[in-house]
């Protein structure tokens, strides 16, 4: 996963914890504007969620940032 999504995905999942606190789950159509203007990245995204990990549509947001920080 390329360093632009993994810093997106760390940045907003800080937010939802912040705002709404440690239990807030998210999907990975959170990451990104009701506006698609910039499929690749939504597909590495959907890949790494779906296909790669195998997650649920929602999943916490603090297993999220914690997966991404691990490499994984």
């Amino acid at each position: 996963m390329r360093e632009e999504l993994r810093a997106k995905i760390i940045a907003i999942c800080d937010k939802k914890i912040s705002s709404k606190g440690d239990n807030v789950g998210l999907s990975f159509y959170a990451f990104f504007a009701n506006k698609n203007d910039n499929p690749e990245l939504l597909m590495e995204a959907a890949t790494w969620w779906i296909q790669t990990h195998k997650l649920d549509h929602f999943v916490k947001a603090h297993k999220i940032k914690d997966m991404i920080q691990g490499g994984f």
